[in-house]
């Protein structure tokens, strides 16, 4: 059975859904249905019911490979573990991964969205939860929706460059493809071509280039709560009965259902100034690992 050779490890809300969705329709690459497996990380607090723990059970879902050139899959917490790169560099020698980057500040605000939006986080305040992340590591104010624990330690999310750093040494830079977000959202066919050439596929395909995963918010939390946590009495019969990937295609058809689009309220100005100047520092030792100066991102 064929293995993954390439990995979109992350960050979040960076563009790697649309990436992902992007690269599914090329046909010399295979990427399973859906995203964020999270198999690999074994640092990571995640829910055994959510991910899948088993070799066997992972590699099924890209048994369906046929003769494309690629296989992959995209998790963007692999990108925040310590164990993800030395874990899939185990798993696959000759692996490759590709890493996408948004300015910090901008990234965290729109995944607490995204949080809020799956029923992951129940802190609606974006600077109460920010605040609430020393008291989260300690296993308190855990929302009882909370999958991947990891994901509610913002800075630590944001904290890019020791987690590049570390993806360059596992797998040398040449194997590790950076995108910065403002490059693939201003020009996203450049920027798709070159992860082409990097993947080693024909770089003149042309995909659907959609908007992929806008800001949204759930219609109702109790619907979300339902799908995410259904209860006890239904939960067992369906887990036996129905295949994971089906159920994971059920669950995505109740979360269209429940899903309003709509443009998110700009950030406090006072707190995006202090995360700001947070940030800045971090934002400098990554422009230094990338040879590419991003301190506009403390700026503007």
């Amino acid at each position: 059975m064929r293995k993954p050779d390439f990995f979109i490890v992350g960050a979040p809300k960076s563009g790697t859904t649309a990436m992902n969705e992007y690269l599914a329709q090329h046909p010399e690459i295979f990427i399973p249905r859906g995203k964020e497996y999270h198999f690999f990380g074994s640092d990571l607090k995640k829910s055994k019911r959510k991910y899948i723990h088993d070799t066997d059970r992972y590699l099924s879902l890209f048994i369906q490979a046929q003769n494309e050139k690629r296989i992959g899959e995209a998790s963007v917490m692999y990108l925040c573990s310590t164990m993800a790169p030395i874990e899939i560099k185990r798993f696959n020698a000759a692996a490759q991964v590709i890493v996408m980057l948004r300015n910090p500040v901008d990234m965290l605000y729109s995944f607490h969205s995204q949080l809020l939006y799956g029923g992951f986080e129940d802190i609606a305040d974006f600077k109460a939860a920010l605040e609430a992340e020393e008291d989260r590591k300690q296993g308190k104010r855990v929302p009882q929706g909370t999958l991947l624990l990891n994901a509610l330690f913002y800075r630590d999310v944001a904290r890019y460059s020791g987690q590049v750093q570390r993806y360059f040494e596992v797998f040398s830079r040449d194997n590790v493809h950076i995108i910065i977000f403002d490059d693939f959202k201003r020009n996203t066919g450049r920027e798709y071509r070159e992860t082409l050439r990097f993947l080693g596929v024909n770089p003149d395909f042309q995909p659907t280039f959609e908007v992929i995963n806008p800001n949204k918010r759930a219609r109702s939390k109790l619907v979300t709560k339902l799908y995410q946590r259904p209860p006890q009495l239904v939960r067992w019969p369906v887990r036996a009965l129905i295949p994971l990937k089906i159920r994971r295609i059920l669950e995505e058809k109740a979360r269209h259902l429940n899903t309003k689009y709509e443009r998110r309220s700009d950030m406090d100005a006072k707190l995006k100034e202090f995360l700001k100047k947070e940030f800045a520092p971090e934002i400098e030792k990554l422009s230094e690992l990338l040879d590419r100066d991003l301190t506009h991102w403390s700026r503007n």
